[in-house]
């Protein structure tokens, strides 16, 4: 699955260990997901450099967010059927950890820094490269992000900057769910979750935008 044998096997049983299956001060992926998130960056900063020569810094960044966000991490978790070799409480698991996006996100992170800390930045590199293909494959034009889609439309109307709230918050402090509405003014107002409040500004933005098309087309 990851194309490595692991010297130390106990790297990657805690990269894939959710603080949820250790009881209070345990050893779960946490520590490992912070440098892994690193790792990642790092190994995404250099492919758009080579992949981009001629891209400036504005142009890079939002591809670089695009590639290691949240959302994508958990994408290619997904693909690799990460979610199956979790640790988790029993209680998580029944509530969908094994395919929260969060948890899956930090998973793969924690594995990046597995790799990293068994076979070095190499075998880290070659891993994500293989595995972000896809990824990469979808920024080829400079992303947009909804918030700024949804504030030019809206002073495209003359109307002024979205207003965003957050609404409410469920879900457990390992795997939160954030409620946020954007209210656009006369464009209306639309909510979504996400989770982190980031994500759910943004779908919150795009549901906004979604409902302006819609209107547009009738």
């Amino acid at each position: 699955m990851l194309g490595h044998e692991f010297t130390d096997p106990t790297l990657l049983e805690r990269a894939l260990t959710h603080a949820s299956a250790t009881a209070p001060g345990g050893v779960d992926n946490e520590r490992m997901e912070f440098l892994g998130d690193r790792v990642l960056g790092l190994v995404i900063a250099d492919a758009l450099i080579e992949r981009f020569p001629s891209a400036t810094e504005g142009e890079m960044a939002p591809r670089l967010n695009k590639l290691v966000r949240r959302e994508t991490c958990a994408q290619v978790a997904r693909g690799l059927e990460i979610g199956a070799f979790l640790r988790l409480a029993p209680s998580e698991e029944r509530q969908g950890g094994r395919d929260k996006t969060a948890i899956l996100a930090n998973a793969m992170e924690a594995v990046i820094a597995a790799l990293y800390l068994d076979g070095g930045l190499e075998v880290a590199r070659q891993f994500i490269l293989k595995n972000w293909s896809g990824p990469f494959d979808a920024v080829t034009q400079v992303p947009r992000d909804s918030k700024t889609v949804l504030q030019e439309l809206l002073h495209a109307r003359g109307l002024s900057h979205p207003v965003y709230r957050t609404i409410a918050r469920a879900g457990s402090d390992h795997a939160p769910v954030f409620t946020v509405e954007v209210d656009g003014g006369e464009a209306g107002i639309a909510r979504a979750d996400g989770a982190s409040k980031r994500a759910a500004e943004q779908a919150a933005a795009a549901a906004l935008i979604a409902d302006l098309e819609n209107t547009n087309d009738n």
